[in-house]
C-alpha cells in the first residue's frame, strides 16, 4: 500500500548498535560454554551429580527471589506507612537477577547468580550500571528518548509541574498532494 509520498531511491539505513548485533552470538557462546561444561562434569562426576546440581540451583535460585522479593515489599509498605517514598532498591533488583541467573539451567549462570548475592559485587554492579545509564543519557540527542528522561530527572526535584498541551498541524507543501486518511 503506498500513500502517495514519493519515496527516495537513497534509503537512510541506520546502523545497527553493537549491543544488537553481537549479542546473539554471545548468547550462543555461552549455550555452548554451559553445555560444555555441564557435559565435563556430568564425566568426570557423573549425571546424577549434575542433576542433583541443578535441581539444587533452582531451588536455591527459588528462594533468594522470594526472600528479595518479600523484603522489597516489606520496604515498599513500610515507606509508604511512614508517607515518604520508597528507598532506592537496596539491592533487591540485583538479589532477583542472582536468584533468576541460579535458576537457569548451567554452571556458568550459576556462579554469576552466587556472585550476584554478595554485597561487595552488587555494589559494583550498581555504580557500574548507574554510570553506563548516566552517560547514555548524557550522550542522547534532543528529542529522542534518553532526552526525555534527562529532563524529567532534572525537573522532578524540585516538584514544579507545568502543564500544557502541544498542538501540530501538518499542513502540506504547496504542489504535494497526500491522499485522505479515510477509507
Amino acid at each position: 500500500m503506498t500513500t502517495g509520498a514519493p519515496t527516495s531511491p537513497y534509503t537512510d539505513r541506520r546502523r545497527r548498535s553493537r549491543l544488537r548485533r553481537y549479542l546473539p552470538l554471545g548468547f550462543a557462546a555461552w549455550l555452548v560454554l554451559e553445555i560444555w561444561l555441564l557435559t565435563l562434569v556430568a564425566g568426570a562426576a557423573g549425571g546424577l551429580t549434575v542433576f542433583l546440581l541443578l535441581v539444587a540451583g533452582l531451588v536455591a535460585g527459588s528462594v533468594v527471589i522470594k526472600r528479595a522479593g518479600r523484603r522489597a515489599f516489606q520496604s515498599l509498605n513500610e515507606a509508604l506507612r511512614q508517607g515518604g517514598s520508597p528507598a532506592r532498591g537496596g539491592g533487591n533488583g540485583l538479589m532477583m537477577l542472582g536468584g533468576l541467573l541460579l535458576m537457569i539451567p548451567g554452571l556458568v549462570s550459576d556462579a554469576a547468580g552466587l556472585l550476584l548475592l554478595l554485597p561487595p559485587v552488587q555494589k559494583a554492579v550498581s555504580r557500574f550500571a548507574e554510570n553506563a545509564l548516566e552517560r547514555s543519557l548524557r550522550k542522547a540527542a534532543p528529542g529522542s528518548l534518553g532526552d526525555a528522561f534527562q529532563q524529567v530527572r532534572i525537573h522532578r526535584p524540585d516538584g514544579k509541574v507545568v502543564q500544557g498541551e502541544v498542538i501540530r498541524e501538518d499542513r502540506p507543501e504547496p504542489g504535494e498532494h497526500r491522499p485522505p486518511l479515510t477509507r
